[in-house]
């Protein structure tokens, strides 16, 4: 049933399945942003490898304003995870349901906001820009962070460093050549490939996501963000009307 599927992804009983799942749909949600924020910012903010590394370089070259702005995303990107987590426990310590449901919630409103208003965010660019891109590491981390407590850390969805890492790990396990079990029978080595297949499609789901991002803001610009807002509306509002469903039966019980 489609309803309960979409209930399944934010489901404070969590499944290796349903993570996976939310992990792909999420690595979509971030390779069209992070593609689509690209076009509209010229910069990548899905990941923190590059923000950092160029801090390094502006503060080599005395670039101090640079430097600054590359603090601000690093420590937006930061605020967002830091934010899923103070919503995630205090959700969890109450047993609600829609616990990992909130900060998918707040997410979406900030990616409405931007899908909404981004077209007249134009007008001043200096001081615009960097508003877009302290918003988009903002959403960045909050979304990593979700995903992260959902799958106990097994799962990034934002950055495709670790991944692409596993899938060649997996990838040189699985061409290995054991000459026998019996004589290795204390270094045999064999490929996980359940954890090959999850992140090859996590992969996919990110580089999918990218290209469609990337076509539909060229296309028709920031509104191309709002589809992206709705579904995820939808996917964390079913957790959440559950919980205002509880609220009200108790307190007319």
């Amino acid at each position: 049933m489609p309803i309960e599927f979409i209930q399944r992804l934010t489901s404070a009983q969590r499944s290796s399945k349903a993570n996976i799942q939310l992990g792909a749909y999420m690595a979509f949600v971030a390779g069209a942003v992070n593609a689509g924020g690209f076009l509209a910012i010229a910069r990548y903010t899905s990941h923190m490898s590059g923000i950092i590394s160029a801090i390094g370089d502006d503060l080599a070259l005395n670039d101090f304003i640079s430097v600054l702005g590359g603090i601000s995303l690093l420590l937006s990107f930061l605020f967002g995870a830091a934010t899923t987590a103070i919503i995630i426990n205090w959700g969890h310590r109450r047993k609600i349901h829609s616990e990992f449901a909130l900060p998918l919630l707040v997410e979406a409103i900030l990616l409405l906001i931007f899908g909404l208003v981004g077209a007249n965010l134009n007008l001043y660019l200096p001081l615009t820009v960097p508003a877009i891109a302290l918003l988009l590491c903002f959403v960045m981390g909050l979304q990593n962070a979700i995903v992260t407590k959902v799958s106990r850390a097994e799962i990034r969805t934002t950055h495709m460093t670790g991944v692409i890492t596993d899938i060649g790990i997996e990838l040189g396990k699985l061409i290995y050549w054991n000459k026998s079990k019996e004589a290795n029978a204390s270094g045999y080595v064999r490929a996980n490939r359940e954890k090959l297949k999850t992140h090859s499609f996590i992969f996919a789901m990110f580089l999918i996501g990218g290209i469609i991002g990337a076509v539909s803001f060229k296309k028709v610009g920031y509104v191309s963000v709002v589809p992206l807002s709705l579904s995820l509306i939808l996917i964390a509002g079913l957790q959440i009307y559950r919980d205002i469903a509880s609220i009200i039966k108790s307190r007319t019980a």
